[in-house]
């Protein structure tokens, strides 16, 4: 698949890159986080937190809203799912790394038997260079998953979310959007390729690889 980067004018739709911001701080902590052979996330690292960026993050991008700042590190070559919040997240790229993305718009809703079913077509999905010590502010509505390494290259990543997000969650079911919610502030749909225990496998088209 054709790999963009997030200076091109395709990224636009998706987020914006913080060349205003500098995280050297953040950056050197990130780097004393675990890269295992799998992909680990961590919503909430007291080591990135710590770091000198925390406060700018918090007050400045996230206008005075809690936040929390964790990582996303390990080895991954494939889209796998999808996920989306009702805000942004910034990601603090300390290697390179690809994201792939999509559109909430492009979430198709369709009633079968009485139940509402959720499907997204993987063709639909963009792939962009973060290169390392990038920051980017992904939307509310881009659809996102893991990043994936660089020729089979292990991958950091720095998360910053609103505080909360991304930890357990019970929900009644009261809206049928809840089948996809998968953690606080977090909408996931999956593919089945990916064997995701608990998710809902929406994800309609090839599990793409990179």
């Amino acid at each position: 698949m054709k790999i963009h980067t997030v200076e091109e004018e395709a990224f636009r739709k998706y987020g914006r890159v913080l060349n205003d911001c500098t995280f050297d701080s953040l950056l050197e902590a990130l780097q004393d986080t675990p890269v295992p052979e799998d992909v680990i996330y961590v919503p909430s690292d007291v080591r990135l937190e710590r770091s000198k960026e925390y406060g700018m993050l918090e007050q400045s991008v996230y206008g005075g809203m809690p936040i929390q700042i964790g990582f996303c590190n390990g080895h991954n070559q494939k889209l796998n799912g999808l996920e989306y919040h009702r805000s942004s997240e910034i990601n603090i790229a300390g290697t390179d790394m690809i994201l792939l993305l999509g559109c909430e718009q492009d979430i198709q809703a369709a009633d079968v038997e009485g139940t509402v079913a959720y499907t997204y077509d993987t063709a639909k999905v963009e792939a962009f260079l973060v290169p390392k010590n990038t920051a980017v502010e992904i939307y509310a509505t881009t659809l996102h998953y893991a990043p994936c390494g660089i020729d089979g290259a292990g991958f950091q990543c720095a998360v910053v979310l609103p505080k909360g997000t991304n930890y357990e969650i019970c929900t009644n079911g009261k809206c049928s959007e809840d089948i996809l919610l998968a953690a606080t502030n977090k909408w996931l749909i999956a593919h089945k390729e990916a064997q995701i225990a608990g998710a809902y496998n929406g994800l309609v088209g090839e599990n793409l690889t990179v």
